[in-house]
This record gives structure tokens, sequence and C-alpha cells, in this order.
């Protein structure tokens, strides 16, 4: 077990962005070197259904650990002994683990953990690839209070693994700021973007442009947040949709919406039920795509992704999406909630990923936590 005590390093903050010295954040197909998970512990996240929930990271541990690595971030020996027995009880070759003793508040490592980029450097004749980490500070979606041991997850990462971090910062508006040129810690979560590891990134107004709800970067505007995108993931063509599903506690994360599967191919989540609440926003979604364009210029290729049923649990309705799936080495793992469009979205998927299998892992009890299984997954790349 790696324990991580050393003082967090730090890029100088006048120093050049990560764009600027060839770092891109690649696409999620590209080949990882592991996945970052959080192992479960606050039962708050899932009240009445939480003794189930580590379960849930046993068999998405199996299918992710057949091609890759896990770098599992845990609290203490506890937390250690149950994750093995867990493993282990459904089969995970407990070699593939990696823990990681850092302490958490949560286990949502998309938006947690690290978010890694990459560059070719010339050495000599040959190119080398290097990989660093931007940490893009963590505050609880601007809605809980208890993120504090969440946002230095990077920092622990980049220390593990000797890696580069960069702190993405941004302007203080004028209107608020006491100093020239003063700069502020920059905020966004790795499931409120999406990318095609080409140039192109998008994400959701609801989420980031929202003036009044769940405002991570008080003051900044369109423009000053897609120049601070562009400066540390190296992206060069930002699209906004509109919102999210109806239960989406993050405000419109855009991997419950719209998801890239190659360069230039896109799934995009629909409501056909014109009665449900659902329907107006995610048609909203299917107007504007229209509009996009990649970073070359050309329209993608865009597949309708179906919606489950309602879910609800306890009288809330929950963020039931298929669009939530991850892609590792080894398989694509979609959330499946007993609907009859599960078979439906497995099917899609399957054709549009021909190089590895795509497997249903049931998420009607991860779900009620008001997210799946790319909202628990963070890639490593090679």
């Amino acid at each position: 077990m790696l324990r991580v005590q050393m003082k967090p390093s730090k890029m100088n903050a006048a120093a050049a962005t990560p764009a600027a010295l060839g770092y891109a954040m690649p696409a999620e197909w590209e080949p990882h070197a592991a996945t970052w998970l959080g192992w479960p512990h606050n039962a708050a996240d899932w009240p009445g259904k939480f003794a189930v929930i580590p379960w849930v990271y046993g068999e998405m541990a199996r299918k992710i650990s057949a091609g890759e690595d896990i770098r599992l971030l845990i609290r203490h020996e506890k937390d250690k002994q149950f994750a093995r027995h867990v493993f282990q009880s459904v089969g995970v070759d407990l070699r593939k683990i990696r823990f990681v003793l850092h302490p958490t508040n949560r286990g949502w490592t998309r938006d947690t953990g690290p978010i890694f980029i990459k560059r070719q450097k010339a050495e000599g004749r040959r190119q080398k690839s290097e990989t660093a980490i931007v940490h893009f500070h963590f505050n609880g979606w601007a809605k809980y209070d208890n993120w504090r041991k969440d946002t230095r997850v990077p920092e622990t990462a980049a220390k593990l693994l000797g890696k580069p971090l960069f702190h993405a910062q941004c302007p203080i508006p004028p209107a608020t700021r006491h100093l020239p040129l003063a700069t502020r810690p920059f905020v966004i979560e790795g499931g409120g973007i999406e990318l095609n590891g080409r140039g192109t990134l998008l994400s959701t107004e609801e989420c980031y442009l929202d003036p009044k709800i769940q405002v991570r970067n008080p003051g900044l505007g369109r423009k000053e947040i897609e120049s601070t995108l562009k400066d540390y993931l190296g992206v060069t063509n930002i699209f906004w949709l509109a919102k999210g599903p109806k239960g989406d506690d993050t405000h419109g994360h855009i991997d419950d919406i719209c998801r890239f599967v190659n360069a230039r191919t896109l799934v995009l989540v629909r409501e056909k039920n014109p009665k449900d609440e659902n329907y107006r926003p995610l048609a909203e979604n299917w107007e504007r795509i229209r509009d996009l364009r990649l970073e070359d210029g050309r329209k993608p290729v865009v597949v309708e992704l179906p919606m489950p049923a309602p879910l609800y649990f306890e009288g809330v309705r929950l963020p039931a999406s298929y669009a939530n799936f991850y892609i590792c080495n080894a398989a694509v793992i979609v959330p499946t909630f007993n609907d009859p469009n599960d078979r439906v979205a497995l099917g899609i998927l399957g054709e549009l990923f021909p190089d590895r299998p795509v497997v249903g892992i049931n998420a009607v009890d991860l779900v009620w936590g008001f997210g799946s299984l790319h909202c628990l997954t963070q890639q490593q790349p090679l």
C-alpha cells in the first residue's frame, strides 16, 4: 500500500500553460495505464442502499482490471481489507489493484481525481510521450461542504507517479480583484467535459455558464471559461449543449447526455415521450447539435441513444442514463436499469465499439447516489 506524505509539487503560476507546452487531454478510448477509483465509504451518498455499493465496485473492477491496473484510493487498512475481500469474492486478480492511501470525502473520482494530459516530446530522433496532471480544484460541485479531502487527490496522484502538476488558474474578474493580473483557482469536474482527443470539447451551459446555480467560477463568462479550458486541456474547439436530465445533482454534467465514441462520432441521448419532463431539455440538445462542427470544420456523425423509463427511489427522480458508460482497455462498461431499453442501448454501443466488448452493469442501486459508472472512474493514459 502506498502512503504519500511528500509536499505537493506545483507549477509556477507564471509558467507556460499546458497547451503552450504541447500538452492536450487524450480521448478516453486511447490506451490506459490504469483506471483510478475511490473506494466507497460515505453512506450518505446511498442512504438505505450503501451495503450493495461495494459489490457494484467489485463488478466494475472485474471488467476494468481485465485490461489495466486499478489505482484504488482508500482511507485506511480497514478499507483495504474489505476491498480485497470484495474483489477476491468476484474474481478480481488482486495483482492488478494498486492501493493508494489517501483520505477522501466521497468516491466520485471522475470529478475529484487526476485529469491527465499528454504530449509528444522529441528525444533524439525518437518521439517520447509524456503525461502530466491538471488540478482543477474540485469544490463539491459548488453545492456541498465536504470536499476538502477530495480536492487534494490530484496532488497525491502527481507525487505518487512523479508527474508534473499544473494548477489551473483563471483571471479574477476586474470588478472583484484587488491586484492587477491577479488569478484564482479555476474549477471544473471531469464529468462536465467531453473530448474527442483531437481538439474538440463539449460541455453544457447549464453546468458552467449558469450565473446563479452551482456557480463554479463566479464572475467568469463564456469567453474566460473557454480560454482557460483551451490553456489547460489543449483543446481548440468548444461547443455548448443546453441541459442535462432531471435528477442530475451536478446541474448538467455532459457525461449523462453526450459522449464521443471516436474522433468523429458521438452518441446523444433522446427522450421520445413528450410527457416526460426530460423531453424538452433533451430535445433542445438535438436542435443545438446540428450546429456542431469539429475542430477541422466537418460535421460529426450523431447517433441516438435512448433513455430508460423514469427511475425513482423514495419519490426522487434519478439521473439514469446510458451515456454514463466508461471506456476501458478491455471493455466498455454501460449502466443498465432493468429496463427494456437496456438491450437497445447495449446494441447501439456494441456496433460503435467493434474493438472491445460492450457489457452492462446493473446500476439501479448505484444511481441512487446521483451518479453512475463514468462518474466513479478516471483514466490514466499510457
